[in-house]
């Protein structure tokens, strides 16, 4: 009776003891939320798989905790249990971590960490905001967009008081463009998180460089927040690696997510880029986005403005942004008052805007008061709304994949099968990327012939172009560079080693966008007696797009200085009949001294993430 009466008790009190009962070690060691704050790889690269991302030897505790976050697990809690330890203020996040777990018992853990108590009464934040500059291609770190994390304060805070969180490479300023690339490709720089004032970062990205941010307020509590800025706290001064195309900027803001959501299964896909759109669409694809603005720059906003005037006023108000005394002038006095304010409007931003970097100019500041006098005289002008800003995030595919078909001179039929690993050319679909822009990076085309196995055909290590239309308050110089192997006429068609690029200007007339660039190409081909020969020529073309139709016709054609003459001439059309696929025709003539090869080909192109 004694007997199964103790076995009653011991049934109904076990489960309880087994849930008060703390977890194993090893358990923690593989939860989800010791893994992300070990910045451990579930595989989202081929490096590091099953290791620590972080490569500074400050972060770890353990000899081997890199490697082994198990042992690393125990040198923490080994560490941080007794009262008052030192490491508490390093590793606050690992305490509150271990503390849930084991039931540490202590009101204030970290009384006696000064730095840490300071910064984190400084650092308050109720909402996380994932920011993204859009592409800018005159910095080679910023080509595909940049993605950060801005910190508020509270849902009716000025952005001007929160934080930024900012991971980016530790270069330095003597580095040119072409060693950064390299550099920032081959893992050459250390990779770091920053906390700065969100403020700089608008002067920097929405002011100085003109471009467009998209604001994404994230799904995370308060209790999830706190984590991810205790977890920036041991983050100070760590060092990463960091890589251009996956290690960036973008991912390592994936991880910080994972660390304030653990199991959000944000990094468990095997990447080979991490283009910052892509990082919108995973946060996107798992509903941790809340809702998104669109914050214009200045550039945009001076040519919203523009577009509000004709043609003659847009004159007017150019001039007078060199001399306000033209408002004392007869044409401007003859319109009416709204129209006044157009142009004086537009007129001062348009110099501020081109006066906002250097140092202050009396004139300029003495030209900038007569005009805003002016305007607080006449009606307000309101900048007008960007009609139906495109989320980039709603854009295609930065991959894509490719079947081809068609014949060439002599009725030589062919297929193809070509591969691009990122982003966009200019008769991609471009809703959601920046207008006459094109980046494409590692594009890879094999040829079969009836008559012939499969052959390389063209690889594009990269192919660049911006072809950001002049106007009369905005005059960016067009240009593009490309490089890789491709066929070309010399004796015969064959496989050629080339680097090219130009520079020239580009115009918007309604859809259509015509463009002239100078263009130099040095070239290194079995045929010619040099090992790398110059030549020099035009590249001149016109764009025509409307909603999922792309348009274009254009030539590029070199001499080179052992009088050999080469010129390319196509058209092009592309369908977008869906947003992740397209077909593509397009009719060309590969041109040479006294002959040449005409081309047809239709395609079909899939693109993916």
């Amino acid at each position: 009776m004694r007997t199964g009466l103790f076995c009653v008790l011991l049934c109904w009190i076990a489960p309880a003891l087994a849930a008060n009962s703390s977890p194993s070690l090893v358990d923690l060691a593989a939860s989800s939320r010791w893994q992300a704050l070990m910045h451990v790889n579930p595989g989202a690269t081929l490096r590091d798989r099953g290791r620590s991302y972080i490569d500074d030897d400050n972060y770890f505790l353990a000899d081997n905790g890199k490697d082994d976050v198990l042992a690393e697990l125990r040198a923490t809690a080994a560490a941080l249990e007794p009262a008052e330890a030192p490491d508490r203020c390093r590793f606050p996040a690992r305490y509150r971590f271990l503390a849930g777990h084991f039931n540490w018992q202590d009101d204030t853990p970290f009384a006696h960490c000064e730095d840490y108590s300071e910064w984190r009464a400084a650092v308050q934040a109720s909402r996380a905001v994932l920011v993204f500059p859009a592409a800018y291609l005159n910095s080679p770190s910023s080509m595909f967009g940049h993605t950060l994390l801005r910190l508020d304060q509270g849902e009716g805070s000025a952005v001007w008081l929160s934080w930024a969180v900012n991971f980016g490479a530790v270069s330095s300023e003597a580095d040119n463009s072409l060693f950064h690339i390299y550099r920032g490709l081959a893992g050459g720089y250390p990779g770091r998180f920053a906390l700065v004032p969100y403020v700089q970062k608008i002067q920097e990205y929405s002011h100085m460089e003109n471009r467009d941010m998209w604001e994404y307020t994230l799904d995370l509590d308060q209790q999830e927040i706190d984590w991810l800025i205790e977890h920036l706290w041991e983050l100070k001064d760590i060092n990463f690696d960091y890589y251009f195309f996956d290690e960036n900027c973008s991912f390592r803001l994936l991880e910080l997510v994972e660390v304030a959501r653990p199991g959000s299964q944000l990094l468990t896909e095997l990447r080979f880029a991490e283009v910052p759109v892509n990082t919108v669409r995973a946060l996107d694809d798992r509903d941790l986005i809340s809702e998104r603005h669109y914050r214009p720059s200045k550039a945009v906003e001076l040519d919203n403005l523009r577009r509000q005037m004709t043609p003659r006023q847009q004159k007017l108000a150019r001039r007078l942004a060199d001399d306000p005394g033209l408002m004392e002038s007869e044409e401007f006095l003859q319109a009416g008052a709204e129209q006044q304010a157009q142009m004086v409007t537009t007129a001062y931003r348009y110099l501020r805007l081109v006066n906002r970097k250097g140092a202050r100019d009396p004139e300029v500041a003495r030209d900038s008061f007569v005009l805003l006098t002016k305007m607080n005289q006449l009606p307000r002008v309101d900048v007008p709304e960007t009609q139906d800003p495109e989320p980039p995030e709603a854009g295609h595919g930065t991959q894509m994949l490719a079947l081809a078909g068609g014949q060439r001179e002599g009725n030589q039929d062919f297929g193809e099968l070509s591969y691009r690993l990122t982003y966009h050319d200019l008769l991609d679909n471009n809703y959601g990327f920046l207008r006459g822009a094109q980046i494409q990076g590692l594009g890879l085309t094999l040829r079969s012939t009836e008559s012939g196995d499969p052959r390389l055909e063209e690889l594009d290590v990269v192919s660049i172009r911006s072809l950001a239309p002049r106007n009369r308050f905005s005059k960016p110089l067009s240009w593009y560079v490309e490089g890789g192997l491709e066929r070309a006429w010399a004796g015969r068609r064959r496989l050629v080693r080339y680097v090219q690029g130009g520079a020239g200007g580009s115009w918007a007339m309604g859809n259509w966008q015509p463009y002239l660039l100078t263009s130099l190409r040095m070239e290194n081909n079995s045929d010619f007696d040099t090992f790398l020969t110059p030549g020099a020529g035009l590249d001149a073309g016109l764009l025509y797009q409307r909603g999922r139709w792309q348009w274009q016709v254009g030539s590029v054609g070199h001499y080179f200085n052992n009088d050999t003459y080469r010129h390319t001439s196509e058209l092009a059309v592309h369908w977008a009949f869906a947003r992740q696929h397209g077909l593509r025709a397009s009719l060309s003539r590969e041109g040479w001294r006294g002959d040449g090869d005409n081309e047809f080909k239709l395609q079909w192109r899939w693109y993916f993430d």
